[in-house]
């Protein structure tokens, strides 16, 4: 569970600070990160995401050559450079290329959703399920099971999900607030309760259901890209793009509120605005994240660390690099997690929970070593 720690503000400070204003330019430059590997950072990543995803296309029960992968891709892109055969062509678009995209997009959400978490609440330590909207997309996908709900037809248990993580969040948002405004202590400890809450009812839902809902509700606490459709990314694209490209447009604000709630106020950023905006954006990734494939854990904690100890804290950078990195991950995960015991599949869930765990309790030791210091 994430720990929290406060900013420390100056001594001497005005207890009424002056109005915030719109974000603008500040009238400060914030201190620069070293660059590192920046520069290629990202072209590097998406090479080796293009690279794992071609691996990932072939490899399987159904084992097809890295050529004929790249000729089908090519083919649908207008370029006919070599003959595919049928079943190819069938696995590949009705099976491994939609586990692919959907590994991508919920990976790219998870992972920026982490980094901006990260960068609003001022911990290193946050990630996108500290405010409940992972339990409570659970728990509105879990509830849905049990209670036998059809409102939305087959698209049901992915509605109830999705709008279970988004009340979630506004409710964990709405207790938070005090005189108008929202402490991020505040926020992240509400967070925790309700995670705890929903976590319970979750075991309620558990303790009556039966044997196959069971199975359905396995699905959503583990998580996994294996029922992905095209039908499926088609309802995650408009909210992960939403997303995706709008909370770079708040890089500049993050980086300004590293100083310090005060001091970035000062700085003419209207801190509760950015606070508000950025939690909810990120709650939507995550909510559409896991209405798409249940709960999986530790990617929007361990990716954007990854990549603030490559390339430094700037979220110009941090927040495209850490969704790049993210899907990344995921398609690499998600290889690992239906190839280690063929003819099982591994819970994607339970995969990165085994790499994200021990990065965690490493993370910790080391923060507690810099006395709560971004790595």
């Amino acid at each position: 569970m994430a720990t929290v720690t406060e900013r420390q503000e100056p001594a001497g400070e005005p207890d009424s600070p002056p109005p915030a204003v719109e974000l603008g330019p500040p009238t400060a430059p914030v201190p620069a990160a070293p660059r590192r590997h920046g520069r290629w950072l990202m072209p590097t990543l998406v090479l080796l995401l293009l690279a794992t995803s071609i691996v990932s296309a072939g490899m399987g029960a159904f084992e097809i050559p890295s050529d004929q992968v790249l000729y089908s891709a090519l083919h649908h892109l207008g370029l006919d450079v070599g003959h595919v055969s049928e079943a190819n062509e069938a696995v590949l678009w009705n099976i491994r290329f939609p586990r692919i995209v959907l590994g991508i997009m919920v990976g790219a959400c998870l992972g920026c959703a982490g980094a901006a978490m990260q960068g609003v609440f001022g911990n290193p330590l946050a990630e996108p399920g500290v405010i409940g909207v992972s339990s409570g997309a659970a728990l509105g996908a879990v509830g849905a099971i049990v209670l036998g709900v059809s409102a939305f037809g087959s698209w049901t248990v992915t509605a109830f999900a999705f709008i279970g993580g988004l009340l979630t969040t506004l409710f964990v948002y709405l207790l938070s607030r005090s005189d108008g405004r929202t402490e991020v202590v505040t926020l992240v400890l509400t967070g925790i309760a309700i995670n705890a809450l929903a976590g319970a009812a979750i075991g309620l839902f558990t303790f009556v259901a039966d044997d196959a809902e069971l199975r359905s509700i396995t699905f959503w606490n583990l998580g996994s890209v294996g029922g992905a459709s095209w039908r499926i990314i088609g309802a995650l694209a408009p909210f992960a793009v939403i997303g995706l490209l709008i909370l770079p447009r708040y890089a500049r604000a993050l980086d300004i509120m590293a100083l310090g709630e005060r001091g970035a106020r000062h700085l003419g950023v209207d801190t509760e605005r950015v606070r508000v905006v950025v939690v909810v954006l990120s709650a939507t990734l995550v909510g559409a994240a896991v209405a798409a494939a249940g709960v999986i854990t530790f990617v929007g904690l361990v990716v954007p660390h990854i990549i603030r100890l490559i390339a430094g804290p700037r979220h110009r950078l941090l927040l495209p690099a850490s969704a790049v990195l993210g899907a990344l991950v995921t398609v690499a995960a998600d290889l690992a997690a239906r190839t280690v015991a063929m003819p099982k599949e591994v819970p994607l869930g339970v995969l990165t929970a085994l790499i994200g765990a021990p990065f965690f309790l490493w993370l910790l030791r080391r923060t507690r070593s810099r006395q709560g210091g971004w790595a």
